[in-house]
């Protein structure tokens, strides 16, 4: 199975076997992790050097804990808006499915997101797994 990942944390094996189970971990992933800006004015203005700067880290940091573990990983940084971000990714990686890890609290702009929305936009199943750090 092909599954994109969408995260704004850096995630490891045992989160995403918490996701979508020990059979997940056999998976093609594709780790996007969106520029989100620490504010709305920050994002409007095109300040975006921070955004990119923690996008580039959570999916090293995320790619770097999955190979580790084995699964077979690549990453990249995307669009400040989630779902700009995912159409882009399956241009080259058509998914079987889209993982969202968000927070329970949110921090950045444009954080939330709906599956539904996300599902019917992308015809794929999506499924939300929480991350528990903030960081």
């Amino acid at each position: 199975m092909r599954t994109l990942l969408l995260t704004n944390q850096p995630i490891d094996a045992d989160q995403l076997r918490a996701a979508i189970g020990a059979e997940g971990l056999d998976d093609e992933v594709v780790v996007v992790a969106p520029a989100l800006h620490s504010s709305a004015l920050r994002f409007w203005i095109s300040d975006a050097d921070e955004a990119i700067a923690r996008a580039d880290w959570v999916q090293r940091e995320t790619v770097e804990k999955l190979d580790d573990a084995h699964v077979k990983v690549t990453g990249d940084t995307g669009e400040a808006d989630p779902g700009d971000a995912i159409e882009d990714a399956l241009r080259t990686f058509p998914a079987d499915r889209l993982i969202v890890f968000t927070r329970p609290e949110r921090t950045r702009y444009r954080e939330d997101v709906d599956p539904r929305e996300l599902e019917r936009r992308f015809d794929i199943p999506v499924e939300i797994a929480q991350t528990a750090s903030r960081r």
